[in-house]
C-alpha cells in the first residue's frame, strides 16, 4: 500500500475515496439496498452481489442510496438476494442474483431510471 503513495495527493485521493465507500454504507438515504448474506446467501455468491452494487451504485454516481447487509431471507432458493426500499415505503425483493449483469440492470433501471427491473423480481 505505502508504495502507491507517492505524494499528498495520493493520500488526498486514498481518504476521498473510503470516504466514498463509507457513504455508500451510512445514513439514512432515499433508497436502501439490502444483500441477504445468510450462509446460504454466501454460498449462492452474495458477496459477489454486495461488491457489483458497490461499484454499479459508484458508477452511477448515486448519493441517494446505502447498502446494506442482512441474513437470511427465507428463500434460499432464490439467492443470491437483494431488497430494495424506498423512503416512500416501497419495498421490491430481487433474487437469482448470480451474475453482475443483472445488478447492473438492476441499478441502470430501478435506482436510476425509477422502474422496477421486472425480470429480476420475486413475486410476493
Amino acid at each position: 500500500m505505502a508504495d502507491k503513495i507517492k505524494s499528498p495527493a495520493d493520500l488526498l485521493a486514498m481518504a476521498g475515496k473510503a470516504k466514498e465507500d463509507l457513504d455508500l454504507r451510512g445514513g439514512p438515504k432515499e433508497i436502501k439496498v439490502t444483500v441477504h448474506m445468510g450462509t446460504c446467501g454466501i454460498a449462492a455468491g452474495a458477496r459477489d452481489v454486495v461488491v457489483a452494487f458497490l461499484s454499479e451504485i459508484a458508477d452511477a454516481k448515486l448519493s441517494n442510496v446505502t447498502i446494506h447487509q442482512s441474513g437470511c431471507a427465507g428463500l434460499c432458493e432464490m439467492e443470491p438476494m437483494a431488497t430494495v426500499s424506498f423512503a416512500d415505503g416501497s419495498v421490491y425483493h430481487y433474487g437469482l442474483l448470480e451474475n453482475r449483469d443483472k445488478v447492473h440492470a438492476i441499478v441502470q433501471s430501478h435506482l436510476v431510471g425509477g422502474k422496477p427491473a421486472t425480470e429480476y423480481l420475486i413475486a410476493s
